[in-house]
């Protein structure tokens, strides 16, 4: 019965740990999968924007059902980037802060810089000083943590600020220390991305022949690594570059190529500037008409911008909203996973206990059988002794009694002995007594007198023997 007890309390016991260990195994291979969403996300935003907010989305739901925090900050820092792309500022500046507080919270620095030059990039186009706050603050940690793709990434970002704020010098200094980097790093689509930029800064210094060769190079390297957001950039840098040199038919086909890209990736912005830039076009080629109609088509755009801005401010609000209650419900969920852990531990803890008390009880039971059995043989021997003692007691009486009947036959021996002593040797010695008093007197003759001396002493001595033998003689109990 109570082994039975025993098996059944380790079974469950068992049963609790197995079910904790597949809750662990499961938790993940979810971790896994929101890694891989978010890798998915990153590696197509310059490519398909609209895939990167459903991968980053999909890793985020799964991320907070499981509440991997490091998870679901790296998918808000995706969502961002695919905000940014859509030239959705407000909704990226949104997801990047939320990040940053849950990157804070899992104290992981490198996700924080990460951040950081995201937020920078981010206000590259609104305030240049501010943008560069952020950026420093990412390059600073990834200094401290020594990590050169961040530090080529922090690189590359100061030195778009330097690009917008007309420091040219400050910012091919910043590329080139970027390109070497990402470079030794194999990293080629950043260093398509630097060779642009060193493109525009050299069309903005009016270096056009220089700004051309790059601006080639690079449109052919993107197109080869599919980086359509990179190609559009190109595309809109080189048809103002041909449109300032001239090259009419150049800047028309660079312009049409530009637009499909801008389509494609659905960047209206980017297509409102290719929209500008065809009615220069078409005022260059006096095609007043044309450049009337982009005109207006830029107009429209403009407000249709507007009016999404209004709603992307809206829906900025209902997000947020969202994002709070979202993250209410994840700090409850955080306090259940606590409790039922605590619960957990307290349920193994006891059923620990309660096994120890279990082996306890049993080797208490077996003690006791094994002390029992041992004062049984205790008391077995203990009954072996008593029956000795009882027979050598037994013994020690019947020798007692003998001795006593012997002391006692001795005793009157040696009463019978001394009564003999004082009745026989008595007189012999008395009449000795009386020949010794005579002899000094000089009454008797000294030769009689030693003559009845020595009858006296043989009389003596005879008795001694006799009395003697009488009383070693165990037949003879009396004189």
């Amino acid at each position: 019965m109570k082994k039975g007890y025993f098996l059944l309390i380790l079974f469950l016991l068992l049963s609790m740990i197995r079910g904790y260990a597949e809750v662990s195994i499961d938790g993940k291979q979810d971790t896994a999968q929101v890694n891989l969403l978010n890798r998915q996300g990153f590696s197509i935003r310059l490519t398909d924007h609209e895939q990167t907010l459903a991968k980053a989305q999909q890793a985020l739901e799964l991320a907070q059902k499981i509440n991997y925090i490091n998870g679901i900050a790296e998918s808000y820092r995706i969502l961002g980037l695919g905000e940014s792309y859509s030239r959705n500022s407000q909704m990226a500046i949104a997801d990047y802060l939320n990040a940053l507080l849950y990157f804070k919270r899992a104290n992981n620095l490198l996700g924080q810089a990460k951040v950081y030059n995201n937020i920078g990039n981010l206000y590259l186009g609104l305030d240049y000083d501010e943008s560069l706050v952020y950026l420093q603050k990412g390059l600073v940690i990834a200094k401290q943590l020594k990590n050169d793709k961040l530090i080529a990434s922090a690189y590359l970002n100061i030195g778009n600020v330097y690009q917008q704020k007309k420091s040219f010098s400050k910012a091919l200094d910043y590329y080139n220390q970027s390109r070497e980097l990402f470079a030794k790093l194999n990293d080629p689509v950043n260093t398509i991305i630097i060779i642009q930029n060193n493109g525009v800064i050299y069309y903005k210094l009016k270096q056009y022949d220089k700004a051309e060769q790059l601006l080639l190079e690079a449109n052919k390297e993107a197109k080869n690594k599919d980086l359509n957001t990179v190609i559009g950039n190109i595309d809109l840098t080189l048809s103002s570059l041909y449109l300032e040199k001239g090259m009419y038919g150049e800047a028309k086909k660079f312009l049409e190529e530009g637009i499909g890209y801008a389509q494609a990736t659905k960047d209206e912005q980017q297509e409102a500037e290719f929209t500008y830039n065809s009615y220069q076009l078409a005022f260059h080629q006096k095609n007043y008409p044309l450049a009337m109609s982009y005109l207006h088509t830029r107009f429209q755009r403009d407000s249709t911008l507007q009016a999404d801005m209004l709603a992307s401010d809206l829906a900025l609000m209902k997000k947020q909203h969202d994002q709070q209650e979202k993250q209410r419900e994840n700090e409850l969920i955080i306090e259940r996973q606590k409790n039922d852990r605590v619960k957990f531990w307290w349920a193994v803890s006891a059923s620990g206990l309660l096994l120890i008390v279990v082996g306890l009880l049993v080797g208490n039971v077996k003690r006791k059988a094994k002390t029992n059995e041992r004062l049984t043989e205790l008391n077995s021997e203990v009954s072996r002794q008593k029956d000795n003692l009882d027979r050598i007691n037994h013994h020690l009486e019947e020798i007692i009694d003998e001795r006593t009947r012997d002391l006692q036959i001795k005793n009157k021996k040696l009463s019978e002995y001394s009564s003999y002593l004082s009745h026989q040797i008595r007189g012999p010695i008395a009449t000795l007594k009386g020949l010794m008093n005579l002899e000094k007197e000089g009454l008797v003759d000294q030769e009689e007198c030693i003559n009845m001396m020595n009858r006296c002493v043989s009389d003596i001595d005879e008795k001694i023997i006799d009395m003697t033998d009488i009383l070693h003689d165990p037949k003879r109990t009396s004189f």
